[in-house]
């Protein structure tokens, strides 16, 4: 495991920054402590980090849990009743692993998967521009079209150039130069600038503007500042967790949400794991039904000492990628980095403007959504682009479940119209007599959803045709099918068509039934 540690612990680093402020914002933005998120950040990274199958994947809370967090907490009246939906949930979640249901993630499209990770690209860095800008109205985290403060993704932006503060606009600036400058420029000159990251540069430099500029009319005012909760004391750090009330398990509400957490949770863990596997430059493939093992172990931890539910997450995940993690050692290293900093460092991190912390978002939001990967699902033709644009669209002006969702149906209906037109090909012959001859020859797999094609052509033969109907390839044909043909045999003589029959056991010409010519051939066909 610590073999690419060179590697491992400066990506650790940069998803450390990446995940402190949406710990603490997807924690707001689900009405939770915000301490309910450094939890669920700190478990995600070191237990589900260690059980997971995942190398380059980080867990932690999901923005996209946020609204059913949210409602849920206040439907079963407390946060302590539930966290024991949340621990029920990790407990469905090992069931659905040990039955194996992994597998779901596969049956995604891959241009619904891309444009996920576009989709996301997108939003955060739409959500990144008014942090970048000094205006945090809206909490990190909050990843909905239509936000907690009143605004949506883009009357927001717009109060954000009504709203600027100077003092976080140069910080975020100089902090993105250095970033882009240090990325392009300086890793390339020497190995200490690949060792030392530039995000964890640009995170110093902002804690020492912030110092620096107190009192001054650049400063940088306290709301513009990650907000950790500071114990007192040993005791009043334990204060901070909440344990769940079991006597609540008998509430069907709670029952509910532990199933709604469990599967939601799930889709957005395979589909992420699906998504990171894809960008992952070595290509690895991620045993699914373990991580849906680690992730149910997490969250039952999670929800016993009071923390959000936990995914794994794409942000993360691509800002681990993005940053050279090569094992799983990153999410451990990033998971501890969370407990350490909250417990030893918690002031220190207080001093980090959060439009440093926009700025290397904004660079992670970027390599999402690169222009050069709308230019590639392009050229693949419209059977890809439309369901990868719907997807798009449905991520930044809704969320990204129904951004997922219709992407999936969008492509689920070009599958079905491709398998329409699909369904047989014909070849017209005229022969010396006169006498119209026309093969038709069946796909592999010809269903009820091929009968309107099959039917039109069929109805359109001329008179005094001689029709040859090619099965031989044909491993599956609908019932539906069968009757069609049977049908128009009855209406062939009237047209004077001459039907043959080609199967693997021969060649019949004008069968009396077609149905029992069917029923005859082999079951494999």
């Amino acid at each position: 495991m610590f073999k690419n540690i060179k590697n491992d612990l400066p990506a650790s680093i940069v998803v450390f920054f990446v995940a402190l402020p949406l710990c603490l914002g997807i924690a707001l933005a689900s009405g939770a402590p915000p301490f309910a998120g450094m939890i669920a950040g700190i478990i995600g990274g070191i237990v589900v980090g260690f059980l997971s199958g995942s190398q380059i994947g980080v867990s932690g809370p999901a923005a996209g849990l946020a609204a059913i967090v949210m409602t849920a907490i206040t439907a079963l009246g407390s946060y302590e009743n539930f966290l024991v939906a949340v621990v029920l949930g990790g407990i469905i979640q090992i069931v659905f692993g040990v039955l194996r249901l992994g597998i779901i993630g596969y049956y995604f499209p891959s241009s619904v998967i891309k444009g996920m990770l576009v989709g996301i690209g997108i939003i955060i860095i739409l959500k990144q521009i008014p942090h970048f800008f000094g205006y945090d109205a809206d909490p990190e985290g909050d990843f909905s079209f239509l936000q907690l403060d009143g605004n949506n993704t883009f009357s927001e932006i717009g109060k954000a150039f009504s709203n600027i503060s100077l003092g976080a606009t140069i910080i975020g600036a100089v902090s993105l130069i250095i970033m882009l400058f240090w990325s392009s420029v300086l890793a390339k000159k020497a190995k200490i600038f690949t060792l030392i990251q530039g995000p964890f540069v640009a995170v110093v430099l902002g804690v020492i503007y912030y110092m620096a500029t107190k009192g001054t009319s650049l400063n940088i005012s306290p709301e513009h500042l990650v907000k950790v909760p500071i114990p007192d004391s040993f005791d009043s750090f334990m204060g901070q967790l909440k344990f769940p009330d079991f006597s609540a398990i008998s509430n069907p509400d709670v029952l509910i949400t532990g199933f709604t957490i469990a599967l939601v949770a799930s889709l957005e863990t395979l589909l992420c794991v699906e998504a990171t596997d894809k960008i992952d430059p070595l290509k690895r493939v991620t045993p699914t039904n373990k991580e849906l093992f680690a992730q149910g172990t997490g969250n039952i931890i999670s929800g016993l000492i009071g923390g959000l539910p936990i995914t794994q997450v794409i942000v993360r995940s691509s800002a681990n990628i993005q940053s050279g993690g090569r094992t799983k050692l990153s999410a451990i290293i990033h998971g501890f980095l969370l407990l350490i900093s909250v417990i030893l460092i918690p002031t220190i991190l207080n001093k980090i403007p959060f439009a440093v912390l926009a700025s290397i978002l904004l660079i992670v939001g970027y390599k999402l959504a690169n222009p050069a990967t709308f230019k590639k699902m392009f050229s693949l033709g419209w059977k890809q682009w439309v369901p990868f644009m719907v997807t798009i669209l449905g991520i930044v002006f809704i969320d990204l479940l129904y951004g997922i969702g219709f992407g999936l149906a969008v492509g689920i209906v070009i599958i079905l119209i491709k398998s329409y037109q699909n369904s047989h090909f014909l070849h017209i012959e005229d022969n010396s007599d006169g006498k119209h001859k026309i093969k038709m020859r069946f796909a592999e797999e010809v269903t009820f959803f091929n009968k309107g094609a099959i039917l039109k052509e069929l109805d359109s033969l001329p008179r005094d045709t001689y029709l040859e109907i090619d099965v031989r390839k044909t491993r599956y044909l609908d019932n539906d099918i069968i009757e069609i043909l049977e049908d128009f045999a009855f209406k062939a003589k009237e047209k004077d068509i001459d039907i043959k029959l080609v199967s693997e056991r021969g060649v019949v010409e004008n069968p009396d039934s077609i149905i029992e010519f069917f029923k005859l051939r082999p079951k494999s066909a």
